[in-house]
């Protein structure tokens, strides 16, 4: 799910991933039983580490020498019965003999077998129960049916082959009883779970990731799910494949409670490359920006969209908000900026178009250095395919639209005062801020000004 927010999905993706979420959305059944399993999962899995140990080359490869071990253990077994009761003890002291030279030449290679296998059987039957919740299920539609007939192996099935693991992590944790030393010394315990061990790495080893992917994939498709269910008015995207662009009516954050959220649009592509937002403080203009972040970052995961209707190619997006100094790495609240902008910048060198939303462009400098500064900045994201929305509270920032040949407009958050309070409407409106509430502001704090 993370690096489904992190990273643009293609647009083709995009609609399958809407696909799946739309019918796991009244799933709610599947959501919570796996929701109660996987509560306890989290902690008892380290699944890269899974992964590595199930993909590593082989130790112990040879089927005949598993046999043999097997067999010298029951010959062990039945020759020392056969001493108990009466018989002669030379073919069991010779037996153990022969136990003690493989000891030596197999230990170390099956301790390093079964001490890579660090997991927890618990959590790797806790895993099986997920995939076999998986398994049992009836999809439709084509992605999700992919997913599960990725559970379905020929030899075995998923869960199956994490149930076969759990079993041999029990062995592997066994050893530590003083009955399993017993039977390591006469009968080669560790080598036989080590080879057990082996024999399923040969068998699943390979599948292990892609069961471990599917069932990521699967847990972020039910997240966003669970998303479109609890929002039902919430729709999808629509997703378009040429240019860049993002037109969207009526976003509102999706953090905010519906009811009491101001809705504004957004409408950014050939006609409008930038975006330019002034206005007073805490008038709104961060939110707008992270509204249309956060909404465009929901739909290219394929997850609906706090919007009347949005439509929006791929696109990668940077930002700058919030940054600070730093006294540890000795850079100022002005550096760390142009820093996180230049981030911004190499977003241009991938193959989508980028959207940046930039909050109070360059305000760690001087008024005469920010305006040089945003005019060239914007103009080269202009030049390098970018659209964009840029926030200031500096008026004379707003002049940059003039020389951006058209590709730029400017709009406004404003407020005003009621009964001795600072109001605001978060309501967006075309052209520049008229007023600044600095002053104000300062005068209903106290300061005489």
């Amino acid at each position: 799910l993370a690096s489904w927010l992190l990273a643009p999905a293609r647009a083709e993706q995009i609609r399958e991933r809407q696909a799946a979420v739309e019918e796991l959305r009244t799933q709610l059944d599947l959501r919570e039983q796996i929701g109660v399993v996987g509560s306890e999962l989290r902690p008892r899995i380290h699944p890269q580490k899974l992964i590595e140990w199930a993909e590593s080359p082989r130790l112990l490869s040879s089927m005949w020498l598993r046999w043999v071990v097997a067999a010298l253990a029951l010959a062990v077994a039945a020759t020392g019965a056969w001493a108990l009761v009466g018989g002669p003890y030379q073919p069991v002291v010779a037996l153990l003999a022969v136990t003690v030279l493989i000891r030596r030449v197999l230990t170390k290679r099956a301790e390093s077998v079964v001490s890579g296998a660090n997991a927890n059987a618990e959590g790797l039957e806790l895993f099986a129960r997920i995939l076999q919740l998986l398994e049992g299920q009836n999809f439709r539609g084509e992605e999700l049916a992919r997913i599960r007939a990725a559970l379905k192996g020929e030899q075995e099935c998923a869960s199956q082959g994490v149930f076969s693991l759990a079993r041999i992590i029990y062995w592997v944790d066994a050893r530590e009883g003083l009955m399993a030393k017993i039977a390591d010394w006469a009968f080669l315990y560790t080598v036989q779970v080590a080879f057990a061990a082996e024999a399923w790495r040969a068998r699943s080893g390979r599948n292990l990731r892609i069961w471990i992917d599917v069932a990521a994939e699967m847990e972020a498709l039910l997240a966003l799910s669970a998303y479109a269910y609890e929002h039902p008015s919430d729709p999808f995207p629509e997703i378009v494949e040429d240019g860049a662009e993002i037109v969207g009516e009526a976003l509102a954050h999706p953090l905010l409670p519906s009811a009491s959220a101001v809705r504004n649009s957004v409408a950014l592509g050939d006609k409008t490359r930038v975006l330019l937002v002034s206005g007073s403080n805490m008038s709104g203009k961060s939110t707008y920006l992270r509204t249309v972040g956060i909404n465009a970052v929901m739909a290219m995961a394929g997850a609906p969209v706090r919007a009347k209707s949005l439509r929006l190619t791929p696109l990668g997006i940077g930002t700058r908000m919030r940054t600070a100094d730093s006294l540890q790495e000795g850079r100022s609240g002005f550096y760390s900026e142009v820093l996180r902008i230049r981030q911004v910048f190499d977003l241009l060198k991938g193959t989508l178009p980028v959207l940046f939303l930039l909050d109070e462009l360059l305000e760690g400098t001087n008024s005469r250095d920010r305006r040089i500064g945003a005019e060239g900045l914007l103009a080269a994201l202009v030049r390098a395919g970018a659209i964009g929305i840029v926030t200031t509270h500096d008026l004379a920032l707003t002049e940059v639209a003039q020389s951006l040949d058209g590709a730029s407009r400017n709009a406004h958050f404003q407020d005003h005062i009621e009964a001795g309070k600072m109001r605001f409407d978060y309501t967006l409106r075309d052209g520049v801020v008229s007023k600044s509430n600095a002053i104000e502001l300062m005068r209903l704090a106290g300061l005489d000004v």
